[in-house]
């Protein structure tokens, strides 16, 4: 008789969290080991060895306080290379999904796919293949697309560039504070780092300076 997939739900959402808990208790073969509320948490109960077992695949939410999903995919997967990580979460956004895969999240799903997808992602996560539908490879070839057309001569961190990007797209620096979950303090740092490195004496031409190099 094959042994359960034991699974971990990292979710800020208790709602969430017990959606899924009834989809995967349901499954023959799954089991739940194992919640928590922030990615800083799931990975103090794996160091500290608290949960029942150690699960084979975690089902990680990609924004949360404390300690994000990419952030703690990254500790999980270095400290814990067995452990298959699936990225479950709302955003669909082509830097994300590029730093998900990076972290080593074997998957990327996003929290609309059905139950019985959901199911095939964590048996397959088990066997260590993983999936994405269409939307989710085309928006990872976007990503790796888009950086591959930054230049490393302007000197931009990975950071600078999601900025210039987003303002390129004309974001203001709210939007593109909630966007990339930092704050407007840091929003315009970014931009006056950019502006320096670019030369430029505002965002319009930053935003100008992006279309023309063909980045957007």
């Amino acid at each position: 008789m094959n042994p359960n997939i034991k699974v971990m739900i990292v979710d800020d959402h208790d709602m969430v969290r017990v959606g899924l808990r009834t989809y995967i208790s349901l499954e023959p073969g799954l089991e739940v080991v194992g919640e928590a509320s922030n990615g800083q948490s799931a990975f103090d109960q794996l160091k500290e060895e608290s949960l029942p077992s150690l699960p084979d695949v975690i089902l990680m939410d990609l924004t949360m306080p404390v300690l994000d999903g990419i952030g703690a995919t990254k500790l999980i997967c270095d400290e814990f290379p067995q452990i298959k990580v699936i990225m479950l979460t709302s955003f669909l956004e082509e830097a994300k999904v590029l730093e998900a895969v990076e972290s080593g999240a074997i998957s990327y799903m996003l929290k609309t796919v059905s139950s019985d997808q959901l199911i095939h992602a964590i048996q397959s996560a088990y066997r260590g293949m993983p999936v994405m539908n269409t939307e989710v490879s085309q928006a990872l070839t976007r990503g790796i697309r888009q950086r591959s057309e930054l230049p490393e001569q302007e000197g931009l961190t990975a950071r600078e560039r999601e900025v210039l990007l987003l303002i390129a797209e004309g974001k203001s620096n709210k939007d593109i504070s909630e966007e990339l979950f930092i704050s407007i303090k840091t929003v315009k740092t970014h931009v006056s780092n950019l502006l320096m490195k670019c030369e430029l004496d505002d965002r319009t031409q930053l935003a100008i300076f992006a279309h023309r190099k063909g980045w957007v």
